[in-house]
């Protein structure tokens, strides 16, 4: 039938649109007459008034223009003549509009042919039109879908019904995406554009691990657990700051779950990105030293006026405070919202030498170790008091210096000096210029210790001891 359409399959098409699509049968009837019509225009021509009627049975159209009755015809678009019309109908007045069938031969194939991009277009701003009354109150959620194409640099996501944009500018750096690779995205805006509504979609907003983790823990859906802050940059790391009003839940443990079982989760879906969670505090130093661990901080210094804090860290901190480019100071200033200077502090450090030296005099405050036998100790690997104490009898038998002074190195250790020692240590401890104020202080007693036993008799002459014995 050269000016039919197949009635079985246009039916068949708008089923598919209407079940599939979720398009209502009225629209895609309305969506085809303004098809038909556009076809029948442009096989017809341009005519003041022009409709088409399609036989539900046979599926023939048919093309019909009103057309003004004239006695002379200069437009025939538009014009026909009074004998004419009298041809349709019985009676026609100049002036009169009757309507006459104007379709051209070939009219089914001509109409597919100009109405099928037509009504494409139609079916598309019905179709956009859905899309943006369903995800305009889907913004934050997230959803799952298989990667379909890519236009340029952004991924087109089937999301079943409907398709989704995923734009170089919200893609992870490092991911790649295959043809009917599944993946769950974060509804990030429904933006209307010239060619309708869009869903943008994201895979690099923090929004997306905060929502992933109100998805995995439970505490955080519930509000038990609140996200204050994060930052992140997508790939590579993020940082979360968590608090809980209530004292019975650690905020930190609930998000990481079960032997890490939740954060695991998280991570696996963010293709192995570094996830930090930190407690978070409203005292600004505390909150700063979280946000920059595992970096330890030796001082830090606020500015509140300016916003800034400066921090000092051990110079072989440094490198950990400020992370891999930048990367651990960069996040810990979003995550607070406060700049952060960061500084190494000059630790004094001892030489070898010097180390020695302390270690000899600290032995040489023991009592009968003098300067060479603690000098001997030291050589030996005997670098302090506690080390002195593991020595047992026999332990320095065959040590040249050590050996035949063992039991005054026990003694030392334990407190027990000889007696000779004890007598022998005042002239060491005089010629001994920076000997120790504590090793002084012991010294002197001893003097009062000895003598008070000759002076207890000093007092007998006295006057009223005499009186009294008379």
């Amino acid at each position: 039938m050269d000016n039919g359409v197949n009635s079985a399959e246009l039916q068949a098409l708008l089923d598919y649109y209407e079940k599939e699509k979720g398009i209502s049968r009225d629209a895609l009837n309305e969506a085809i007459k303004d098809a038909l019509e556009a076809a029948a225009k442009k096989a017809v021509g341009a005519s003041r008034d022009l409709r088409v009627e399609t036989d539900p049975k046979t599926g023939q159209l048919r093309a019909y223009a009103k057309l003004v009755v004239v006695d002379r015809v200069t437009n025939p678009q538009d014009e026909i003549s009074r004998f004419d019309a009298l041809q349709i109908v019985d009676e026609a007045n100049l002036g009169d509009e009757i309507e006459k069938e104007v379709t051209p031969t070939g009219f089914g194939r001509i109409a597919a042919q100009y109405a099928s991009q037509n009504l494409k277009q139609h079916l598309r701003r019905a179709e956009k039109a859905l899309i943006y009354d369903e995800f305009k109150d889907r913004v934050g959620d997230i959803v799952r879908g298989v990667v379909r194409r890519f236009e340029r640099s952004d991924v087109v996501i089937d999301l079943g019904r409907y398709e989704a944009t995923l734009p170089s500018r919200e893609r992870v750096p490092i991911e790649e995406y295959q043809p009917g690779e599944q993946l769950r995205c974060f509804v990030k805006a429904v933006e209307e554009t010239g060619r309708g509504p869009e869903i943008v979609l994201s895979r690099s907003a923090p929004e997306f691990v905060v929502k992933l983790f109100t998805l995995e823990v439970s505490e955080i859906a519930d509000g038990t657990v609140q996200i204050i802050s994060v930052a992140r940059e997508p790939g590579w790391r993020t940082k979360l700051a968590v608090h809980s009003d209530d004292e019975r839940v650690d905020p930190v443990g609930a998000c990481v779950g079960l032997r890490g079982q939740r954060v695991k989760n998280i991570v696996r879906e963010l293709n192995n990105e570094k996830v930090d969670i930190i407690h978070w505090s409203p005292n600004i130093d505390e909150f700063v030293a979280e946000a920059l661990k595992p970096a330890e901080l030796r001082e830090i210094e606020v500015h509140k006026e300016e916003k800034r804090i400066q921090v000092w860290v051990a110079e072989d901190q440094l490198s950990l405070a400020i992370g891999k480019r930048g990367q651990n100071a960069r996040l810990a200033s979003r995550l607070t919202g406060w700049q952060i200077d960061i500084d190494a502090k000059e630790v004094e450090t001892l030489t070898f030498d010097d180390q020695v030296a302390d270690a000899v005099s600290a032995l040489t405050a023991l009592p009968g170790i003098t300067d060479e036998l603690a000098q001997t100790l030291v050589n030996s690997g005997f670098h302090s008091v506690e080390d002195l104490k593991q020595i047992e009898a026999g332990d320095l038998e065959g040590i040249p210096g050590l050996e035949e002074n063992e039991d005054t190195i026990l003694a030392a250790a334990t407190d027990e000096a000889p007696t000779v020692a004890a007598t022998e240590e005042p002239p060491a401890i005089a010629e001994a210029d920076d000997a120790p104020a504590e090793v002084e202080a012991e010294a002197e007693p001893e003097e009062p210790a000895e003598e008070a036993p000759t002076e207890e008799p000093a007092p007998e002459p006295t006057p009223e001891s005499e009186e009294a014995a008379d």
